[in-house]
């Protein structure tokens, strides 16, 4: 199977899907157990919410499931997150701290190293790739990394997450200004919360790529599924009618992006 999707725009803005893949090699499902088929920890629907919100822009998507390998995890395996639960580059327990494998079935270092070989390198292999291409275009590029998760997991986190969890790491992975745009377009997003650098400051992925000084900014948005999905348990169906409403917001969001990028390009 091909583990990852391009579909190449001229857009100066790039957006990221590692988390919406649900494929997973035969070998690697019959090592998960019942809680791990359930494949919880998928950003559902994420490609679909933002489908055509931003014409012309570059997507790269990882088909892969974050089971096989998380693709915004460091590939040496440092934490995002030191001192706070959160899960691995494979990792042993979903969200909720529940085991995911078999007895006895949990990933060895040498299933990493491959997996990392087959999945992970070829993912990021690609997105660094669209990276360049766009950066030759227009002199910067801005990886918009689209992201979600369950509003209540105590596991991670305390109380209901905000609706809109923009990452930038502090401000270092992107302007001051590309950050403003998201902060100022959800604080006034009416019905809706929102945080910057809150529980969730950008993963791997957004710190890794995000390096303004050379014209490559990055910033993460982690949504709550609850704007977006009927119920965020089985079967995790998508709500059209709530993903209307929220698109709005995300296209205010990519499209005063692009303009500033552009408009600041020489």
């Amino acid at each position: 199977m091909a583990v990852f999707e391009v579909n190449q725009g001229t857009s100066p803005v790039i957006l990221g899907f590692p988390h919406t893949g649900t494929d997973v090699p035969s070998p690697i499902w019959e090592r998960l157990n019942y809680n791990g088929r359930k494949l919880a920890d998928t950003d559902w629907h994420i490609h679909r919410l933002y489908d055509g919100l931003l014409a012309d822009a570059t997507t790269v998507r990882a088909t892969f499931h974050r089971y096989v390998i998380d693709a915004n995890r460091d590939p040496a395996g440092v934490s995002l997150y030191p001192g706070q639960n959160t899960t691995g580059l494979v990792p042993e327990t979903d969200f909720d701290g529940l085991a995911i494998w078999k007895d006895g079935e949990a990933p060895t270092q040498a299933d990493i190293a491959a997996r990392l070989a087959e999945f992970h390198a070829p993912y990021h292999a690609a997105l660094a790739a669209e990276i360049r291409r766009v950066k030759a275009i227009h002199g910067f590029a801005v990886l918009y990394d689209c992201h979600s998760i369950r509003s209540h997991i105590p596991f991670l986190f305390e109380g209901r997450l905000p609706d809109f969890n923009i990452g930038t790491d502090m401000g270092k992975t992107c302007a001051p200004e590309i950050e403003k745009i998201a902060v100022d377009v959800t604080a006034t997003a009416e019905g809706y919360t929102s945080i910057l650098n809150g529980r969730f400051k950008g993963g791997w992925t957004t710190r890794h790529y995000g390096q303004p000084e050379t014209g490559v900014h990055a910033i993460q948005m982690e949504l709550a599924q609850s704007t977006h999905l009927q119920s965020e348990d089985l079967p995790f169906a998508f709500d059209a009618a709530k993903a209307e409403t929220l698109r709005v917001h995300l296209k205010a969001i990519l499209t005063r992006i692009e303009a500033f990028v552009l408009a600041n390009k020489n």
